[in-house]
Parts: C-alpha cells; structure tokens; sequence
C-alpha cells in the first residue's frame, strides 16, 4: 500500500495495546497531536476507521481489531529479521530486554547484570519487572526477548529451559523459633500472608497449603516479599517465601525461617523465549549464565536456612 510506513505501524501498534492516545504517544516519544495526525493518515490511507475516539480510552473498530492483529504479527517478523543479523555477527551485542517476575527480580537481576557485562561488554540488558501474565504477552507480541518466570508455562510458541530449583521457606515472628515447624497441610490452620492476585508465588503458596479455594477475605495480602516479611515480624502472622529472598528479607526484620517439613515444597525457576528467535543459540548461553547465578545466590542463604 502506498505511503503506509512502519512508522504507521508502530504507532497503531502502541495504541492499540494501551488504548489511550496520552500513554501511546508517551510509549512512543511523540506528542499526543503527533500521533493523532500519523492514525488519521493511516486511516485515510486504509480507507476506513480503525479508532473509536470519545471518552478517556478509545476502541478500536471490527476493522482495527483485525488490523491491530496483522499488525503486531508484521512487527514480529520485522523485528526477526533484525535479530538475524545480530546472530550472524558473533558474541551478543545490543538490546536485550529482559522480563524477570517479581519474586525473582530483587534478589538474581544485580548478579546476572554483572556477570552479563563481563562477559558481553557490547550488551545492553533493558531489564523489566512484572507479573507472569504480562511478561507471556509481552514475549508473544515480541516486546520482550526472553523472561525468567516460575516454570512450566507450557505455550507452544516458546521455548522452556530449566535453570534451577529452590525451597519455599516458612517465615514466622520471633518469638515462634521454638515452636515445633507446622507441616504444609497444617499450615492453612494459621493467619497466611500472601502476595496479591496476579503473581504466580501466591498460587504456587496457595497449592503448598492446599487452601486453593479458601475465600479470599481469610487471607492477608501483602504488594511485596519484603512487605510480607515486615508484617510477619509485627506479629501478624506467617508468610512462606523462596529461598533467594531470605538473605535480602529476613535479615532487617524480626522473624525466625524455618524449612518445611519433605517433602519439602519448591518451584523451578527457568528462562522463556520465542522458538522463532534467531537468537536462540545465544539465549542458551546466557540461561546457563543465570542458572550459575542462582546456584550462587542458593550458597548465599544455605547457611541461614541451615542456622
């Protein structure tokens, strides 16, 4: 079609996956008029709306949906076409943006950084934080290269690789260090600190209990690791997290962490990307990277946990 660009994609791309001009013309570095004259130029060229404008998010049409679609799956296979360039030329170099969930983050993402530096120093890591769910659909639609999640994730279109496993540990008040450590089955008996729906730690910790269906008002919900942690120590009541947490979030707060009983709960922790990226070779190698880095970050807390 003449005179439609990538340009008109990008832009159309971005607002129809944030469905508001203000934060599509943010996300793309323009201003907001900028932006609305490249839709109306792409509509003028397509021949027909793409964009329900009115209120404060707009809608796309029957149109703009099916065009947002095609959209998206031209701008994947542009961007691929970029990465086979970059896998022909050697060592790792660029752009590499990163997913990493919440409760993993804080607690792998600075070792990784450094070791990431050392060894590509022509690498540019754009690491991004957030909730499973999010970090799926972002591989899917190309807006990120690869995520650490909780396996499995079982989408068809990516690749899993396993990097390591780690304990979930029992976190209590204090003055509870010594009492007898409750089994898993008896820990829904006690007041559960749990992170918000969303993340997948809070279903994996639901499971470990097997409280999957107890009413959510019976629950006590925290934003963070660190805030559970904190609001264990206060006496509120008593939260499970991963093994690489416990150095960062227990040693400024008054609680006591103990291993449950085997068969001890876990989750196995691995790295996610797209089978069609060129860079799968690369991606191998630095999964064995994070893998390392999480060996050494289970080192770090063995010690605490075996107090």
């Amino acid at each position: 079609m003449i005179g439609l660009s990538m340009k008109h994609l990008r832009y159309f791309d971005a607002l129809a996956r944030l469905e508001h001009f203000g934060r599509a013309a943010e996300a793309c570095a323009i201003s907001q008029p900028a932006l609305s004259v490249q839709i109306r130029e792409l509509e003028e060229l397509i021949g027909a709306p793409l964009v329900e404008r009115g209120g404060r998010r707009i809608r796309l049409t029957g149109l703009g949906e099916e065009f947002a679609a095609r959209t998206r799956a031209i701008l994947r296979a542009v961007d691929e076409l970029g990465e086979l360039g970059r896998a022909a030329h050697g060592p790792l170099t660029g752009r590499l943006r990163l997913g990493v969930i919440p409760t993993v983050a804080p607690y792998l993402l600075p070792d990784v950084i450094r070791s990431l530096a050392q060894l590509y120093p022509g690498l540019d890591p754009r690491p991004r934080e957030a909730i499973t769910r999010k970090l799926i659909e972002d591989l899917a639609e190309a807006r990120l290269d690869a995520a650490i999640v909780a396996l499995p994730i079982s989408e068809p279109a990516l690749e899993e690789v396993p990097l390591f496993d780690e304990e979930f540990v029992l976190v209590r008040p204090l003055e509870d260090a010594g009492k007898p450590v409750p089994s898993s089955d008896r820990l829904h008996e006690m007041r559960l600190l749990l992170l918000e729906e969303g993340h997948c730690f809070r279903d994996q910790a639901l499971s470990v209990c097997n409280i999957a269906n107890l009413p959510p008002r019976e629950l006590m919900e925290g934003s963070s690791l660190s805030t559970l942690v904190q609001m264990v120590g206060a006496g509120i009541g008593v939260t499970l997290i991963p093994q690489m947490a416990v150095y960062t979030e227990t040693l400024s707060a008054a609680v006591c962490v103990f291993r449950l009983a085997e068969p001890r709960p876990s989750r196995t922790i691995g790295m996610v990307w797209r089978k069609t990226n060129p860079l799968a070779p690369q991606f191998t190698r630095i999964a064995e990277i994070i893998r390392e880095a999480g060996r050494r970050k289970q080192s770090q807390t063995q010690g605490l946990l075996d107090r």
